[in-house]
Order: C-alpha cells, then structure tokens, then sequence
C-alpha cells in the first residue's frame, strides 16, 4: 500500500514537474517567437528608440529622424523631398512596417544589424551605430524625370549602360513618406491605400504591362542574332496587310501610309511597322523570340536591383497567331519600365548587359562597407554587330521616325516608341512607351531610360509614344550628359 502511495506521489512529480517544463519552455519559445515579430511592441521600440541611419543621394541624406515627444517610440522617420524619392527609398513607418530601401537595410538602419560594430542590444536598449546607404541615384535626372512626368500616371527608370547603376526611378503619382511614418496615421494610410491611382506601387519595378512596340527591338535582336536577316537594311518577307497565321484576322498598321510591304528591320522600326514584327516573330518561332527576351531579362523572378523587381513576361504554348502578337509586344507579352531600359542599356553596351543597381554600397558608422555592389558586372546578351545595327536604326527613329521628341543637342541618340492596350474589351486601357538611350560624344557619358505613361487618352498611335513619353525620355536623357 505504501509503495503503491509513493510511486502515485512520484508519477504525480514528475507529472507537475514536466508540465512545468513544457510550460517554460513554450513561454521561452513564445517569447523568441515575439522577439522576432515584426509587429512586436518591444521591436518596434527598439527600431525608433534612437535616431535611424540615412539614406543617401549624391552625398546629401534624403532621409531623417525628429524627436516624437511621444514615450517609448522616441523617434520618428522623416523624409526629404519625399515624393521625389518615393520609388527609391519606399517607407519607413512605426505602424506598417518598411518597403524597399528602407525595407531591405532596415536593421543596418535601425542599428540592430549584427554586422554593425555596436549593434542595438534589443533588451537593454544600449545606445547602437546605425549604417548608411548610399545610392546611385542622379538628383538632377531624378528630378527631370519627376517633374516631366508632372501629374501624369507612369514611371520612369534611367540606367548608366556601362556600369549599371539606375540614374533615377521615378513614379507617379508619388506620395510623402512622411506621412506614414508614426503610429497615428491611420487616416492618410487609408488614403494611399484605397487610392484608384495606386500612388504606393512603384510602377517603374511592380507593374508590368504590355510593352507595344518597343518589344520589336527585342524581336528584331533575335532575328539578327538567328541569322534570319543578315542586317537592319535588308528588305524582309513581310506582305502589308499581314494576316495572323492560321486565322482571317488582317493585322494593320497605324499609319497607312507608310512603306511597311516587304520593309527593312530599320524602315519598319522607323515607321514602327506592325507586318514586319508580327511576321518576323511567327518566322521565328516563340522559342526562339522567347530565348532573347529571357536574355535581355524577361521571366526573371528574382531581379533585384537590390529591391525585388516584378518578372517581365514573355509567354509561352502559344499558337501561330498568338506568336505574331507577341512580335509587337501585344498578347500576354508584359514589361517594366526597368526592363524597357534594360533593353537599351544592352544595345548602347554593346550588347552586354551591366547588372542593374541603385546602391553603391552599404556602409557603417565609420564609413567602412558591410556590402558593396559592383559597377559593370556585365553580361553578353547579343553580338557587338547586332548592337550596332540596332543603335543604327534606333537612330533613325529619332532623327527620322516616330521618336523625334527625343533629340538631345549634340548628343547620339537612339530610341523606339510603343503603345499597348490592357484590359477587356471596351475598357482596354492605352499606354505609351518611350526606350532609348544617349550619348555624348564629347564627354563619353552615355544613359538608357524607359518611360511608361498609363491611362493616355491619345495612346492609341505611336504619335503618343513620341508626344507623350519621348519628352520625358528627353529631359532625362539631357540631365544625364550634362
């Protein structure tokens, strides 16, 4: 009877004494678990306990921190010419987290990153050595582009060709990240969030879209590079009007006029002739167009430059017809802006494509680099001999064609217009495109921008492509070889 007692007693210790256990430890991993939590008060307070690091462009930060006089959250975010760098420096915000830059360094920022020489000590909260980050962006390009694209819905991103680094990255219509920044702006959240024109997603990296015309450089590259045409100057197989294999659909082209029949790669880039692509590209086969537009960057899901950029798409399983669509960059063919300057970056490189990047380097409180990013890592994506057949005809467009809004005195420019259509039906929505890229012959420098502009009443012709997205283009372009 006693034995049987003391074993009860015994199973009944360490019964208690393993359910305590398991109750320290789910409390130790719970507690990890909300260390780690983004969305934890204790975290949050570490983060704004003390001022953040900066962000910086060309030296100057266009970033900040002010008192909040507000308790535990001692500091607060603050913005110079906020929406002007919106799209490069996204937010920073003591109640909806952080977004791009911001996002990406935010413990070398904050002060908690390990790599720091005192980083914050989450629990005591002593005094931490927050980091830099330093950009590539041009304030003068990023400014020229900001105020071309003016009240207008769109996205502009400018490229130095040969070492990669974006020049600038603008969209509109921006917004203040000021405004978000502490823990009682629930209203302008509300705002931002529930605005039709989508003001927090920056088109230049998050919003591909059909890319029209401009897409026909790309085609055009493979046809090159295949061998299908030896040069831009010899007269393809391209009756006008085309009808899309397989079907009885006649494809036209914007202007009737034009001598699209049977056209040179650079005639039919010049008058952006819709027969010459659509045909080349069903010549061609989708694997094969496909094949180039994944070299200039298309179906890359992990582009990060360093923050993480949509995949441009170029389909596939598609039938005869739809393949002719994909040559004007129509069908299920989408682009970013970054993309679209990716392409002439590549053909102003010479055909090898430098690794896009907006920051140098990432450095802490001594100036000592924790990450840097190299310039002209590049890569061979076509020959020297199609990129420069390319830049040739690319010419023509601008000093002859449909891009002569873009002409910068002095300078070699190139460029290819677009426009495209998205949507269902009657409530297609029209864009227009602008790619190109400039040169200085004086001085060497050399820049490649794209230009979107959404919601264009006149994008129904390549007119709006030269009207409305060109100028934009221009005054980037301008800036950039200054």
């Amino acid at each position: 009877m006693n034995k049987t007692i003391r074993r009860t007693s015994v199973f009944a210790l360490l019964l208690v004494l393993a359910l305590l256990g398991r109750a320290t430890w789910v409390q130790a991993y719970e507690g990890k678990a909300l260390a780690n939590d983004s969305k934890n008060r204790r975290k949050t307070i570490a983060q704004y306990a003390q001022p953040l690091g900066n962000i910086v462009v060309a030296g100057t930060p266009v970033t900040g921190s002010k008192r909040t006089g507000s308790g535990d959250l001692a500091y607060e975010r603050t913005y110079t010419d906020g929406e002007l760098y919106a799209a490069v420096t996204g937010y920073s915000s003591q109640a909806y987290g952080a977004t791009q830059l911001e996002g990406i360094w935010s413990g070398v920022l904050d002060g908690t990153d390990d790599r720091l020489k005192n980083p914050l000590d989450a629990v005591t909260r002593k005094r931490r050595e927050p980091g830099t980050v330093l950009t590539t962006i041009d304030p003068e390009v990023q400014k020229a582009g900001y105020r071309a694209l003016g009240g207008k819905k769109g996205a502009a991103v400018a490229i130095d060709p040969v070492s990669g680094r974006i020049l600038a990255m603008v969209s509109t219509p921006s917004y203040d990240p000021s405004r978000i920044a502490g823990t009682t702006d629930g209203d302008a959240w509300k705002q931002l969030t529930e605005d039709p024109d989508k003001p927090l997603v920056n088109r230049a990296l998050r919003q591909p879209l059909p890319p029209g015309s401009t897409f026909k450089l790309v085609v055009a590259a493979a046809a090159l590079e295949d061998g299908l045409y030896s040069s831009v100057d010899v007269r393809t197989a391209s009756p006008d009007p085309y009808t899309l294999p397989t079907t009885r659909t006649v494809l036209k082209n914007e202007n009737s006029a034009a001598p699209c029949e049977n056209a040179t790669i650079r005639t039919a880039l010049q008058y952006s002739c819709n027969n010459v692509f659509a045909k080349m590209a069903a010549d061609l086969g989708q694997d094969k167009v496909r094949a180039m537009a994944e070299k200039f960057g298309f179906n890359d899901d992990e582009r990060d430059v360093p923050v993480r950029a949509y995949a441009s798409v170029y389909p596939s399983g598609m039938d005869p017809a739809q393949t002719a669509l994909t040559g004007i960059g129509q069908f299920d063919v989408t682009a970013t802006p970054l993309q679209m300057a990716m392409v002439s970056a590549v053909i102003a490189n010479d055909g090898r494509l430098a690794a896009p990047h907006m920051v140098s380097e990432v450095v802490d409180s001594d100036g000592d680099a924790l990450e840097s990013f190299a310039d002209g890592d590049t890569t061979r994506i076509v020959s020297s001999a199609t990129a420069e057949q390319l830049r040739s005809a690319m010419v023509t467009v601008v000093e002859e064609g449909t891009g002569t809004n873009a002409a910068v005195a002095g300078a070699e420019v190139g460029g290819k217009t677009g426009t495209a259509q998205h949507g269902e039906n009657n409530s297609k929505t029209p864009y227009a495109w602008f790619t190109s890229y400039a040169k200085d012959p004086s001085t060497g420098k050399q820049v490649a921008v794209a230009v979107l502009i959404e919601d264009s009443g006149a994008a129904r012709s390549e007119v709006s492509g030269n009207g409305l997205a060109a100028p934009v283009a221009q005054k980037m372009m301008a800036a950039a070889l200054k």
